[in-house]
């Protein structure tokens, strides 16, 4: 192992590497539950659905291990499964063959972009500074999804968010709020101390309180209502179930389900799957990278060729298997967070994917509440970023500032992504022209700027 991951060379061990794959694992275990949720809206069966993401999620995750060497996690992406459920099966009618196929080939055409360095330049041609702000957003943007799942920020009618009401829902949000906060200052006050896993540690204590509450009645389960005991249960998994979905993505081009899909259509729902996947796979390996400190001095990331075609190699097979796309998680910065700094991190977390095929009941028992911490801790590390951002310069800092921003608010990195090049490139044009200090801007950046604002206009 340390041959062929180089621990001494990346600072760090076996043991803070299996310690990290665990973090970063059981802070993406929620896909578990969620994926298939979601995607059974769209006809699919769940157990297919649930063994089809454990196996991307598998084959994904060694990809990046052995291709490149970092600690980055994949499976289906969240977001890109809601498009594919409910806008291309739902809104727009299509059988889920045909969303399976748009997937399919979305992940060849990101195989083409990997091998021919266009995904490489995107990823190069990002300023470095607008690089500070997107870490930075993906931080603010994880903290926030850690407050959602802990519900500690919840709608509201009148301000669209608020803080939960915990007197009045004190034996459903309102505990798990509590417990959440409790497990953010365990995690807090272990990483100050240096103990090792901490964020680790922060996770399964939450969790355990929350099972004491649940035994003394504090904590009462209401599933109606999206809050299911808290005792992990077993179960047996139903692997013929996977003979519904695997294949289906090319069987669905031969068997009539594109029928009534025009050539246009098509092409647009691939370029829609295409265009989110990209930027926000770029933000999350900016984000994660610039955290452990794998970018260089240029900013660029060494051997992310790798990673990219590890990306493009997970979203391919795991349309084989039967899920939407798979791409690299913002949660790997809980991993990283931990000490995570090699591929190790990467192949523990995939083996762990693998197993929860068998005990899927335990690992989609963990609560929200319990892994929200660790998210809001890590986002606190991120921000470490911001301070690189030189504020004196707003041609700089202002696009930074939009990227930071958008990011939480709009729920999406692609879009801190677009909102942080599109200023740049016009503050930096206009600029150019009125002032006697010129910016290069990049050829792709404009091209890029133009395609964002293109998505806007036609997408």
């Amino acid at each position: 192992m340390e041959k062929f991951f180089k621990l001494q060379e990346n600072h760090t061990n076996v043991r803070t590497e299996v310690i990290a794959g665990i973090t970063t694992f059981m802070t993406m275990a929620y896909i578990l539950a969620v994926n298939p949720n979601i995607l059974s809206a769209s006809g699919m069966d769940p157990t297919a659905i649930l063994i089809a993401t454990c196996l991307a999620s598998f084959i994904g995750t060694l990809c990046m291990a052995f291709m490149a060497n970092y600690p980055f996690v994949l499976a289906p992406g969240m977001g890109l499964n809601a498009y594919f459920a409910f806008t291309v099966c739902g809104t727009y009618g299509y059988s889920w063959k045909v969303a399976l196929g748009a997937v399919l080939v979305e992940g060849l055409v990101f195989i083409i972009l990997s091998l021919t360095n266009v995904r490489e330049a995107i990823f190069n041609a990002i300023p470095t500074t607008l690089k500070h702000g997107v870490s930075t957003g993906i931080g603010l943007f994880v903290a926030f999804i850690g407050m959602q799942g802990a519900h500690i920020v919840v709608n509201s009618d009148s301000t669209l968010l608020t803080y939960v009401s915990f007197k009045n829902t004190i034996h459903q949000e309102g505990i798990c709020a509590i417990l959440a906060i409790i497990g953010v200052l365990i995690i807090a006050v272990l990483y100050t101390k240096g103990v090792m896993g901490s964020i680790l540690i922060g996770i399964l204590s939450t969790w355990i309180l929350g099972m004491i509450c649940q035994a003394i009645g504090i904590y009462i389960p209401d599933v109606e209502n999206g809050f299911y005991s808290l005792y992990p249960s077993l179960g047996i998994t139903d692997f013929t179930k996977i003979g519904e979905t695997f294949g289906a993505a090319i069987t669905g081009f031969t068997d009539g389900s594109f029928s009534n899909v025009g050539i246009f259509n098509f092409v647009t729902i691939v370029f829609s799957f295409l265009f989110v996947d990209i930027f926000d796979t770029l933000g999350t390996l900016i984000g994660c990278s610039e955290k452990a400190g794998f970018l260089d001095k240029e900013g660029k990331l060494p051997n992310i060729k790798g990673a990219l075609l590890a990306d493009a190699v997970a979203t391919t097979a795991g349309a084989v298997l039967g899920t939407s796309t798979t791409t690299t998680y913002v949660e790997s910065s809980a991993g990283v967070g931990a000490g995570g700094r090699t591929g190790l991190t990467a192949v523990v977390t995939g083996f762990l994917f693998l197993i929860a095929i068998l005990f899927a009941p335990v690992f989609t028992a963990i609560p929200g509440f319990a892994t929200a911490p660790a998210l809001m801790f890590v986002g606190f590390l991120m921000l470490s970023s911001f301070q690189k951002i030189d504020f004196a310069d707003y041609r700089e800092s202002v696009p930074a500032y939009l990227a930071i921003i958008t990011m939480p608010l709009c729920y999406s990195i692609s879009e801190g992504i677009a909102f942080g090049i599109i200023a740049y490139v016009v503050i930096n044009t206009v600029c150019n022209f009125i002032m006697k200090d010129k910016r290069k801007v990049t050829p792709l950046m404009y091209i890029l700027a133009v395609l964002f604002v293109c998505k806007y206009i036609f997408l």
